[in-house]
C-alpha cells in the first residue's frame, strides 16, 4: 500500500495506561502502537505519528482544541494522503463535527477514532479500531470528516456516542453508516461525498458564545437566564420534548426566549429524542417557537448544531447568514426540510 497517513494523537482512552487514579494520558504512544501492530503492518498504509504537546482526557475538551487540532490537520494536508485522529469518546463527536465544518471541501479522509479499553490492555478494542481507521485513511474514496468504532464508518457530524461501555460505542442516529469492516471493507459509494476544493476556516474559540440548554418539567428560571447571559451568549441550541415542543405554558420561558432573539441571540431549537427531526408546527407549542424566531434544527445532533453555531459565530457571519446557514446542510449534517 503506497498511501502514507499521518496519526494525531490527541488523547484520549487509547493511549492511556493506568494509575492510582484510573487511566490517564500518556506519552510515547508511538513505540506501543507500532508494537502493537507489528502482525499487521504488511496490510497497512505507511504511517507517522504526531503527538500533541499537550493531551487531553477528552472530558476536559475546550472549544479551542478543535481549533488546535484542525490547524495541525491543515499544516501537514499536502504531505499526506489521509488523517487519523485518536480521541477520547467522551466528546469525540463534538471534534468530529468541529472538524467537518473547519475542514470544509475536504478531498482526504480524516477518521477519528478511540477505544472503550486502552492499547495493550487485555480485551482492548484499541487494536481493531486503530487497524480499521488507518485501513480508511489510505482509501481514496474517502473524502469527508468520519468517525470508525467497531467496524462501522458513520459521518464525523451524524455521530453520537450512545453507549458508555459497550465497545459499539456511536450511532449515527439520522443518517445510515458509510461503511462496514468485516472480512472486506465495504463503502457505500453513495452515501460519500463527493471530493471538495478545501476551503479550511479555524476560527477564533469564544467558549462563552453559544449554550445549550435541555428542557425539563418545571426548569427553574435562574438557568434560562443563566443560559441566556446578555453579556456572553450569543447563540443558544435548546434541547425540546419530541418534534420540538417546549412548556409554552411557561410565560417565563417563552419571553426569555423572545426577548434574546430580539436583541440578536440565535436560538436553534434540536429534539432530545434520539431520532427524528424537529417539526416545529406540528403542535401549537412548538409552533409558538415559529412565532418567536427560533431555529428548527431539522435532525442536527446536539453536538453538531452546538459546534456548527460556535463555528459559525467565530467566522463573523452576520446574523441573517448565520439563520440561513442553520437550517441548510453543510458538509450533510441534516436532512433538509
Amino acid at each position: 500500500m503506497t498511501a502514507r497517513v499521518l496519526v494525531v494523537y490527541t488523547g484520549g482512552t487509547l493511549g492511556m495506561v493506568p494509575s492510582d487514579q484510573g487511566y490517564v494520558p500518556a506519552a510515547g504512544l508511538e513505540a506501543r502502537i507500532r508494537k502493537q501492530l507489528a502482525d499487521a503492518a504488511a496490510i497497512l498504509p505507511s504511517y507517522d505519528l504526531l503527538e500533541l504537546d499537550r493531551l487531553i482526557d477528552s472530558a476536559n475538551l475546550l472549544p479551542a482544541d478543535w481549533q488546535r487540532i484542525g490547524q495541525v490537520l491543515q499544516q501537514h494536508w499536502s504531505d499526506y494522503d489521509g488523517f487519523v485522529v485518536l480521541h477520547g469518546t467522551d466528546t469525540m463527536a463534538y471534534t468530529a463535527s468541529a472538524l467537518s465544518y473547519q475542514l470544509r471541501g475536504c478531498n482526504k479522509p480524516v477518521i477519528l477514532t478511540g477505544a472503550q479499553i486502552p492499547l495493550g490492555q487485555p480485551r482492548n478494542d484499541a487494536v481493531d479500531n486503530l487497524t480499521h481507521a488507518l485501513l480508511l485513511a489510505a482509501d481514496a474514496r474517502i473524502s469527508e470528516v468520519c468517525l470508525c468504532f467497531r467496524g462501522r464508518l458513520l459521518r464525523g457530524n451524524r455521530a453520537r456516542k450512545v453507549n458508555s461501555t459497550a465497545f459499539a460505542a456511536f450511532d449515527s442516529p439520522n443518517a445510515l453508516p458509510l461503511g462496514r469492516i468485516g472480512i472486506d471493507v465495504a463503502l457505500y459509494g453513495d452515501r460519500l461525498m463527493a471530493p471538495g476544493t478545501p476551503d479550511f476556516a479555524f476560527p477564533d474559540s469564544q467558549p462563552d458564545a453559544v449554550a445549550l440548554l435541555m428542557l425539563y418539567p418545571g426548569i427553574p428560571a435562574r438557568l434560562v437566564d443563566a443560559a441566556l447571559d446578555p453579556d456572553q451568549t450569543r447563540g443558544l441550541i435548546l434541547q425540546s420534548y419530541g418534534v420540538g415542543n417546549p412548556p409554552n405554558a411557561d410565560v417565563t420561558l417563552m419571553d426569555a426566549l423572545g426577548e434574546a432573539i430580539d436583541r440578536g441571540v440565535t436560538v436553534v431549537n434540536v429534539s432530545q429524542c434520539h431520532q427524528g427531526p424537529v417539526n416545529q408546527g406540528a403542535y401549537a407549542t412548538g409552533a409558538e417557537l415559529n412565532s418567536l424566531g427560533v431555529l428548527p434544527g431539522l435532525d442536527l445532533t446536539p453536538e453538531a448544531a452546538f459546534t456548527k453555531l460556535h463555528f459559525l459565530l467565530g467566522l463573523g457571519c452576520p446574523e441573517d447568514i448565520i439563520r440561513e446557514l442553520m437550517v441548510r446542510p453543510l458538509a450533510e449534517d441534516c436532512t433538509p426540510a
